[in-house]
C-alpha cells in the first residue's frame, strides 16, 4: 500500500510539475496541449468546410481556387526572406529595436507582393484563359497586406514559448474565417465564396493579433537589428521559391494539361490528405524551433529531439498510410461523392508524401534553430530539380496521379540529403535512427493483415465497411505502437550520446 501511494504520489508531483513548471519540457507539453487543442478545432472546421462546400459549389471553383493560391504562393516564395525566423532565432529577437525592424521588414515585404500581383493579375488571367482571376487575385492582395501587419509580439509569444496566445491567433483567425466562408457559400454559390473567405481569415488573424499581443510600429529604425536579422536571412535566399518550385509544380502543370474540374478532383483529394498532416506539421513546428533554439549549444539534447519526434510520427503515420492505401477509393466516395473517386491513387501518395514531409521537417527546425537554413535549401533545391524535370513527363504519361509520383521521388531524395547534413552537424547516428522505422513499419502490418483478411472472410461491397474494417486495423496498430514508443527510451539515449 506505502509503494503504491507513493507511485500515485509521484504521478502527482510530475503532472503538477508538468502544469505549472518553468523546464523547457514542461513548456513545450502544455504548448503542444494548447496548439494541438487548437489546431485540432480548426483542422475540423476545414474538414466540415470542405464536406459543406463541395455540395455547394462545382469542382471548377476548388480548381480556380487552386490557382489563385499557387500565384500567391509564387510570388510569397520570390520575396521571402524568413523575417520571423530570424526573430525567433536570434536570442535578442525579444528587444524592442528587432520587433520593431521585424514589422516593417515585413510589411514592406507585403506591400510588394501586392503590387506585383494586383498589376499581373489581367496577364495572368489572360495566361490560364480564365478572365475571373484577375478579379480573385487584386482582392486576395488585401489579404496578403493584412498577413504582413500582423503584430510582431505574436511571434514573440512563441518565441517564449507562450502558445496559448499564438493559437488564440492563428488558430482562432483561421476559424472565423472558415465559419465566413461556409456562410459566404450558401448565399454565393461562386468561387468568390472561397476567395472572401480566405481573405477574411486574414483579416481575423491581424485584428486578433493586435488585441492579444499589442503592438504600436515606430519610425524608429535601428540599422543594427536590421543587419542582425538579415544575417540569419542569407541562408534563406532562395528557399521559399524552391519550395513552391516543390509544393506547387504539379498543380501549375495540370492547371495547363487538364480541365478545372479534374484539377478540382485532384486538389481536393490531396487535401485530405493534407489536412491531418498540416495539423500535425503545424504544431510540432511551431513548438520545435522554439525548443530547440533554447538548446542551440547542445547538440546532444536536439538530437534526443528529433529522434522521439520522429518516432512518434512513424509510429502513428505509417499506419495511417496502410489505411489510405486500402481505403481511399470509398473515402474519397463518402465524403465528397463518387466522381472525387477517380483520385484515389493520388489520395495515397499525398499520404507518402505528406507522412515524408513531417520526417523532413524536424531536421529543419533544427537547422533553424542552429541558424543554419541554407543546409536546408540545399535539400530543398535537389526537391524544386527533381519536380522541374519529372512533373511534366509524369502528368503526361500517368495523368492526375503523375504530379504525385514526381513528388514522391522529390520528398525521397530531399530528405535523403538531409539526414545526410544532420550526421555532420549534431553527429546523428543514422544506425539508432532508422531503426524506429523498422517498428513503425512492424506497427503497420496490423491494417495491412486486418484489412487483407478481411477481403477473405467478407464481402466488401459497402465503402462503409471497408473504411470499418481500416479503421479496426488501425486501432490495433496505435495499440502495438503505444507500447513500442514507452520502450524506446534506451534507444533515444543512445542516439544522444
Amino acid at each position: 500500500m506505502a509503494k503504491s501511494a507513493d507511485s500515485l504520489s509521484q504521478v502527482k508531483s510530475t503532472v503538477q510539475s508538468l502544469h505549472v513548471g518553468e523546464s523547457l519540457r514542461a513548456r513545450a507539453l502544455r504548448g503542444g496541449a494548447w496548439l494541438g487543442s487548437a489546431s485540432v478545432a480548426e483542422q475540423s472546421a476545414r474538414m466540415i468546410r470542405n464536406l459543406i462546400l463541395v455540395r455547394l459549389l462545382v469542382p471548377a471553383s476548388f480548381g480556380t481556387m487552386a490557382i489563385v493560391l499557387s500565384i500567391t504562393s509564387v510570388l510569397q516564395a520570390f520575396t521571402e526572406v524568413g523575417v520571423w525566423s530570424a526573430l525567433i532565432q536570434n536570442p535578442r529577437g525579444k528587444e524592442p529595436q528587432y520587433v520593431n525592424a521585424a514589422w516593417w521588414m515585413a510589411f514592406s515585404r507585403s506591400l510588394l507582393i501586392g503590387s506585383c500581383m494586383f498589376f499581373g493579375a489581367p496577364w495572368i488571367g489572360k495566361f490560364y484563359g480564365n478572365t475571373e482571376l484577375s478579379g480573385f487575385l487584386r482582392l486576395v492582395v488585401i489579404g496578403q497586406l493584412l498577413e504582413g501587419a500582423m503584430s510582431p509580439m505574436a511571434y514573440i509569444a512563441m518565441k517564449e514559448m507562450k502558445y496559448s496566445r499564438w493559437a488564440k491567433i492563428t488558430n482562432g483567425g483561421a476559424i472565423l474565417g472558415i465559419v465566413t466562408t461556409v456562410t459566404l457559400g450558401f448565399i454565393l454559390h461562386s468561387t468568390w465564396a472561397l476567395v472572401i473567405g480566405t481573405v477574411s481569415e486574414s483579416a481575423f488573424r491581424c485584428l486578433l493579433s493586435y488585441i492579444v499581443c499589442p503592438h504600436l510600429p515606430s519610425l524608429a529604425l535601428d540599422r543594427d537589428a536590421f543587419r542582425d536579422l538579415f544575417k540569419f536571412t542569407k541562408g534563406m535566399f532562395g528557399l521559399s521559391a524552391l519550395n513552391l518550385i516543390f509544393n506547387r509544380a504539379d498543380v501549375f502543370v495540370l492547371a495547363k494539361l487538364l480541365p478545372a474540374t479534374q484539377l478540382g478532383f485532384y486538389t481536393m483529394a490531396v487535401s485530405l490528405a493534407q489536412v491531418p498532416a498540416g495539423f500535425v506539421a503545424n504544431v510540432i513546428a511551431q513548438i520545435m524551433m522554439p525548443a530547440a533554439s533554447h538548446v542551440q549549444d547542445d547538440r546532444p539534447r536536439i538530437n534526443r529531439l528529433v529522434f522521439q519526434v520522429t518516432a512518434v510520427i512513424a509510429l502513428l503515420g505509417l499506419p495511417a498510410v496502410a489505411f489510405a492505401f486500402f481505403c481511399a477509393r470509398p473515402l474519397l466516395t463518402i465524403l465528397y461523392g463518387h466522381g472525387y473517386a477517380v483520385a484515389s491513387s493520388c489520395l495515397f501518395l499525398a499520404s507518402c508524401i505528406a507522412v515524408m514531409n513531417l520526417f523532413n521537417n524536424q531536421i529543419t527546425s533544427s537547422f533553424f534553430a542552429l541558424g543554419t537554413p541554407q543546409l536546408h535549401r540545399r535539400a530543398v533545391a535537389a526537391m524544386a530539380v527533381t519536380m522541374v524535370i519529372l512533373t511534366y513527363p509524369m502528368c503526361k504519361w500517368l495523368g492526375l496521379v503523375g504530379g504525385q509520383v514526381a513528388g514522391l521521388i522529390a520528398v525521397t531524395i530531399g530528405y535523403a540529403l538531409q539526414l545526410e547534413s544532420m550526421t555532420h552537424v549534431t553527429a546523428l547516428k543514422f544506425s539508432a535512427y532508422g531503426k524506429v522505422f523498422v517498428q513503425a513499419l512492424g506497427v503497420s502490418a496490423a491494417v495491412v493483415i486486418v484489412c487483407l483478411t478481411s477481403r477473405l472472410f467478407t464481402t466488401l461491397d459497402s465503402p462503409i465497411t471497408i473504411i470499418g474494417w481500416g479503421l479496426a486495423g488501425c486501432l490495433l496498430a496505435y495499440g502495438l505502437a503505444g507500447i513500442v514508443f514507452f520502450q524506446n527510451s534506451k534507444l533515444a539515449n543512445s542516439v544522444a550520446n
